[in-house]
């Protein structure tokens, strides 16, 4: 049992997650407070792989734990694995039953091939009250826990004592877990009083709920990090946006790196009633991010979530989809249900003649002539002028003094092939001067021209 000896000042918190699932949003948060704590006052920030249910834990959930910390930039200063010290835990249960705090019963199984001996904590059956630095006094009365069990045997220690050993070896100065550990802490408190182990600060935080106050879950968009950064959001957006779940800076900012938050961020600015997710909020925030992207990056990032799909302008899709979109991923959404076509190589527009005539609102005989009248002047735009500014310019007039729905209208179809898209004056200078007389031709030929 080796106890790491820390100055008064020194302060180590450790995040302790079980990998018996990928880390959700609550985790995650959980994580991101602990280490901004630890981090803000110069500590230690210890991850503890708490994986002491052998038959649910799975080492795809201890790896994605940590490639969730490394995307959100979460950096530990040790990696521990609860497994790896079950001699030290041993050496622990030894002790408490040597020292007549635990004892070894004779149990009679439940059922079939149960257990007919455990190791149970000897309970003194008191009060016990602590002071939780974001709810305040705490009390509970550990008479209704009985001896509880802290064994299946010397040689298999459970979690109660397992994490109690730890954070006294590892020298933990604060626990900050989220508030349902609160029942954990009175037997883990027994076990610290009983094993000679200072007692840690605690730090509860209050649940994470959904917008209809219900319990978080998939339908409510709590998915695991992992799903997250794969949906093409910012993990500078992801952490802004879970440091503000429950905590308060005390300001209206909202935007925040992640040097700030470690300037500004202490526990006594934790809420203490719960915290709503809502993802509408987050897209919001990684929109604002998004904002400052450069066009080629947004191009880069679109192109990655759309494998195999050529667009005409790359630059110019990016400006297009920016404008739509909350997250990279949102672009692939947008892209499937065939809304931009009119932008990919080799797509081009499917024309409905009915749609041009704006179903039947404008005459054929009209719509001819503004289309063949566009097609003219747009033909004596060199390419290198072939500007979004030059389009207008060139149309505007015309379209002033025809109507400019009647001009327009069949000139936005024939470059998207849709009734609801960017002005067709961007359009026509993203996909290019060929391929907006090309499109005016095969519109004027589906109109009989």
């Amino acid at each position: 049992m080796r106890h790491l000896h820390v100055s008064e000042n020194k302060i180590i918190v450790r995040f302790a997650p079980s990998p018996t699932g990928h880390m959700h949003v609550g985790t995650a948060r959980t994580a991101l407070f602990n280490f901004l704590f630890a981090k803000r006052y110069g500590g230690k920030f210890i991850v503890r792989i708490e994986d002491t249910d052998k038959e649910r834990s799975k080492k795809e959930y201890e790896e994605s734990i940590i490639e969730s910390l490394a995307w959100l930039s979460i950096a530990y200063d040790e990696l521990h694995r609860t497994s790896e010290r079950v001699g030290e835990h041993k050496a622990y249960v030894k002790k408490l039953v040597d020292s007549g705090a635990a004892y070894l019963s004779k149990e009679t199984p439940k059922e079939g091939g149960g257990r007919e001996e455990v190791v149970r904590f000897k309970n003194p059956n008191k009060k016990i009250s602590f002071e939780d630095v974001i709810l305040g006094n705490i009390e509970f009365d550990t008479t209704d826990l009985g001896d509880f069990v802290i064994a299946k045997d010397f040689d298999t220690p459970l979690y109660h004592l397992a994490v109690v050993a730890d954070d006294f070896d590892m020298g933990v100065t604060h626990v900050i877990r989220a508030q349902d550990h609160i029942s954990n802490t009175p037997r883990q408190i027994l076990i610290q009083e009983a094993i000679g182990a200072p007692r840690p600060l605690y730090a509860h935080i209050p649940l994470i709920l959904a917008t209809d106050r219900t319990k978080l879950s998939k339908r409510h968009g709590a998915v695991s990090v992992t799903e997250y950064r794969d949906r093409g959001y910012f993990p500078e957006a992801f952490v802004n946006y879970l440091a503000l779940l429950g905590w308060n800076p005390g300001t209206d900012k909202e935007i925040f790196t992640m040097e700030e938050l470690i300037e500004h961020f202490s526990l006594e600015k934790i809420q203490k009633g719960a915290a709503i997710f809502d993802i509408g909020k987050l897209n919001w925030m990684n929109k604002e991010y998004l904002s400052n992207v450069s066009e080629r990056e947004v191009g880069e990032r679109v192109v990655h979530f759309q494998p195999g799909i050529s667009f005409v302008n790359l630059d110019g899709t990016a400006k297009i989809l920016r404008e739509r979109i909350h997250y990279y991923g949102e672009a692939k959404e947008l892209v499937d249900s065939g809304e931009f076509d009119y932008l990919i190589a080799g797509r081009g527009v499917k024309l409905d003649r009915d749609m041009i005539l704006q179903h039947g609102k404008l005459p054929v005989d009209n719509s001819k002539r503004h289309l063949e009248h566009i097609y003219d002047i747009l033909s004596n735009i060199s390419p290198e002028e072939f500007t979004a500014d030059r389009v207008k310019g060139a149309v505007w007039k015309y379209a002033d003094a025809e109507g400019r729905g009647a001009v327009l209208w069949p000139m936005r179809i024939a470059l998207t092939g849709r009734e609801k898209s960017p002005d067709p004056f961007t359009v026509a200078e993203i996909i290019g001067r060929d391929i907006t007389l090309a499109r005016l031709q095969e519109s004027m030929r589906a109109l009989g021209a």
